[in-house]
């Protein structure tokens, strides 16, 4: 999983955020900068990878008693027909998902992927709506009208997976 990440992280990346800062060249006679525009927003860390699991109490007990990590309470979020629990990483975090209602867009990835898998990744922005003016002038198709309120009580919005390599991305205000 780790290496189809890394993989799909580079073009994606590169997709979504055209814009680059300022770059500088040192020469040894004489430095200079050149500046390339800015975008409007910026993306930030990498804030969770999420995976869909058809027994979340077995998920939870898996990186909580096998692996040790620190693992959170069920929430549940009806809002987005799902329950979640995160797992701590340190560096980042798992979002575990499972269905919360029978139109839960997980059930519906758990009938096509039996024994669950990789669902989403999300990336912090520092601006949502900036960055949905943007993806939107880049052809890039978002999910929703408007951002919704995610887990970490943010706004969210998601990316649709044909346009970003096959990944479903979910960009979360920073």
């Amino acid at each position: 999983m780790a290496a189809v990440l890394r993989r799909g992280a580079a073009g994606l990346l590169s997709r979504l955020q055209t814009c680059a800062p300022t770059v500088q060249t040192l020469s040894s006679s004489k430095s200079f900068s050149q500046n390339i525009p800015s975008c409007l927003w910026k993306l930030g860390r990498l804030n969770h990878v999420a995976i869909a699991v058809p027994d979340l109490e077995k998920a939870q007990s898996l990186y909580k008693d096998v692996l040790g990590a620190q693992v959170s309470e069920t929430v549940a979020l009806p809002e987005h027909g799902v329950y979640t629990v995160f797992v701590e990483l340190g560096n980042t975090k798992l979002e575990l998902l499972h269905p919360l209602g029978e139109k839960s867009p997980i059930a519906s990835f758990l009938q096509k992927n039996k024994t669950g898998g990789m669902h989403h990744i999300c990336i912090e922005v520092d601006d949502i709506k900036a960055a949905m003016t943007e993806l939107k002038e880049k052809k890039i198709r978002i999910l929703s009208e408007e951002p919704k309120i995610g887990a970490h009580g943010k706004p969210v919005i998601f990316l649709h997976p044909k346009d970003c390599h096959g990944v479903l991305v979910e960009l979360e205000q920073a």
